[in-house]
């Protein structure tokens, strides 16, 4: 980790600690996914910019489309130049391109890419508007006060809102509603031709039992997950929203969940939507604590420089127990998070049908054909930019050179000629600064003053002019 974030991450950590913010006890919630009994809850009804993990109430107005016959998992939806231009993360698919519903909905789990979910809206929806408005008519009727959607993947949107509370119901909803497809949400990594892409869930394949669900990240939301993990036959569910970092968010979740695991849930914890609600009713900007400070931006990603209980080495853990407690539960052995086991990632394609092992190979081959000519063009461009700036260099030294040895030559010509403009001036004015005459000898001598002034006279009007 830098320097620059680790500073980031302390100034977060110190205001927590004083309190009195949007930045001290961000949202936070466990609940059994069973019984919907909640085991802890900080801020859980406040409202907060969604970011992608938006994408989960796009995944389930998909769902909820091929459950009532309106779409299949093979359908092809198509994309199209307003989902193609927008801003990663992104697949890059060009206007035109086809994809299949169950392959556009494992990208967008695993890649969280902006451009295949605004083409699964538009495909099933008609346009973002209206698939907008299905996802907040379902969102209401699933019990989600506290949210409303502009779009159908989390870019940044005054009008996009949700609580941590709410995700946990769309969570519980997405496990009940359609158990046949939980295997979407557990992806490790993906694969499209030679790339292979990795799921931003720092929890799955590193935290025991984890199975689940999706990340989101903007600069106004800060680091948002919203995770699922199962042990010893019990099902948690686990909001984070806020955090500083990818690996804080992380952190914060795992020991969520082991202290979730450690206590049992009972008649008096209290339901999801028996939860207060909130005082609050618009979320808090956190660009000036998450992006608006030196340093590179933060990314989605989990770093893979992690140590025993999750922390980094003379970084305070934002999220340790003595920041947070965590009511009725003694302090439990924490997970320690090492790096992720080795997952087999899952082929998406485009198209209706998978492609042939030659199809592979050829997509293979073309895509490292276009490396390859990607790569040479940098260097040629890299090469070509230096052999100018030498060019340019020598161009200007030539340059001072030729103007140092003309301004020279000049100021030798000046010199020479003023030499030889002073010699004959000299000598007139020598020969007029003479002592008197005799009366004898001045009629020969004004002849010789006379004719020595006429040729003096063009010098002096020279000189005068310049």
């Amino acid at each position: 980790m830098n320097v620059s974030r680790a500073l980031r991450m302390t100034a977060f950590s110190l205001a927590a600690l004083m309190g009195g913010s949007a930045l001290a006890a961000s949202p936070a919630l466990v609940v059994e996914a069973e019984t919907g009994r909640v085991l802890h809850a900080e801020r859980a009804t406040d409202p907060w910019f969604p970011a992608s993990i938006t994408k989960l109430m796009t995944t389930y107005v998909a769902l909820d489309a091929v459950r009532s016959g309106q779409a299949k998992m093979d359908t092809l939806l198509t994309v199209s130049p307003e989902a193609a231009a927008l801003p990663p993360s992104k697949m890059g698919f060009k206007p035109g391109t086809q994809i299949r519903l169950d392959n556009a909905l494992k990208i967008i789990m695993v890649k969280s890419a902006n451009d295949v979910a605004a083409t699964i809206a538009e495909n099933l929806g008609g346009s973002i508007e209206s698939f907008a408005e299905v996802m907040n008519q379902k969102a209401q009727a699933l019990g989600m006060h506290e949210s409303h959607f502009a779009n159908p993947h989390g870019l940044p949107d005054e009008r996009n809102q949700t609580s941590a509370r709410d995700m946990a119901i769309l969570a519980r909803a997405l496990f009940n509603d359609f158990p046949e497809y939980q295997g979407l949400f557990d992806i490790g990594a993906i694969q499209y031709g030679r790339r292979i892409m990795r799921n931003t869930n720092g929890l799955i394949g590193r935290y025991p039992g984890a199975d689940g669900m999706k990340t989101g990240f903007i600069c106004s939301a800060g680091f948002n997950v919203v995770a699922s993990a199962t042990r010893n036959g019990r099902h948690l569910i686990t909001v984070v929203l806020g955090a500083p970092s990818a690996n804080e968010r992380t952190m914060k979740a795992a020991e969520l969940f082991d202290r979730g695991f450690n206590s049992l849930a009972g008649s008096s914890n209290p339901t999801l939507t028996a939860l207060p609600a909130s005082s609050v009713h618009t979320p808090p900007d956190m660009r000036s604590v998450i992006c608006d400070r030196r340093g590179p931006m933060p990314e989605e990603e989990d770093s893979q420089t992690t140590v025993a209980n999750g922390g980094h080495p003379g970084i305070p853990n934002l999220f340790s127990s003595d920041v947070m407690a965590f009511a009725g539960t003694a302090q439990p052995t924490r997970t320690t998070l090492g790096p992720r086991s080795a997952v087999e990632p899952e082929r998406v394609w485009v198209g209706l049908t998978p492609p042939s092992e030659a199809e592979l190979a050829a997509q293979a081959a073309k895509e490292e054909a276009a490396e390859k000519a990607k790569k040479a063009a940098s260097k040629k461009s890299t090469k070509k930019a230096a052999s100018k700036a030498t060019k340019d260099s020598d161009s200007t030294k030539e340059s001072k050179d030729a103007k140092g040895k003309t301004t020279k030559s000049a100021d030798t010509a000046s010199a020479s000629k003023d030499k030889g403009k002073d010699t004959p001036k000299t000598k007139a004015r020598d020969s007029i600064s003479v002592k008197p005459v005799s009366d004898q000898k001045g009629k020969a001598k004004p002849e010789k003053g006379k004719s020595q002034a006429a040729a003096d006279a063009p010098a002096k009007a020279k000189n005068a002019k310049n």
